[in-house]
């Protein structure tokens, strides 16, 4: 079997966009895999990671957030693109019209309705592997963080907790808490 490359991406993203198909593609081991939307909760609690990620970065030009339309080619060929990810200034000093051809400091997904964790954690490995400093799982089932580092045990924060990530973002916290979507309905 052939395997697919990010120019074979490249020309099915063409075609699914000419027909007005909205798809996220990504390239694993020379196989594409097709992303549908997202269910509402895991978009909107990648949604509030990211907008508090970015809203620390920004102002003091650490580097760059990403959501999950930014494509980053890594150094094993495949293309992935993560729900939330951060680059260090140093290392992206120009956003490009193109995929990033570089793994992302950070790496963040967020447990859909219909992924499996074991999937997940496969994947956050491969970052890990890639050259990902931190990567995080956030489980909105389980209201779990899991924080993945090369050569670290998983770190598994809950609600009470406060994620850090010193050795990128001195001085950012998250509660977990605030990634929760809120209930309008029970005031």
């Amino acid at each position: 079997m052939t395997k697919m490359t990010v120019k074979d991406v490249e020309k099915i993203q063409s075609i699914l966009s000419e027909a007005d198909l909205d798809y996220q593609l990504e390239l694993e081991e020379g196989k594409i895999t097709i992303m549908g939307p997202s269910d509402i909760v895991s978009s909107e609690v990648s949604l509030e990671f990211a907008s508090q990620l970015r809203n620390w970065v920004k102002p003091r030009r650490l580097g760059r957030v990403f959501d999950s339309a930014g494509g980053f080619i890594l150094p094993n060929s495949d293309l992935k693109a993560p729900d939330v990810s951060f680059v260090l200034r140093d290392r992206l000093p120009r956003s490009i019209r193109y995929f990033a051809s570089l793994v992302p400091d950070l790496v963040v997904e967020v447990k859909s309705q219909s992924d499996r964790l074991k999937k997940l954690r496969d994947k956050i490995q491969i970052y890990i592997e890639q050259g990902v400093q931190v990567a995080i799982i956030i489980d909105p089932d389980t209201y779990q963080v899991e924080v993945y580092q090369p050569d670290q045990p998983v770190i598994v924060l809950g609600n009470g907790d406060i994620l850090t990530v010193p050795e990128l973002l001195p001085e950012w916290e998250l509660v977990i808490e605030e990634l929760w979507p809120v209930v309008f309905d029970e005031d």
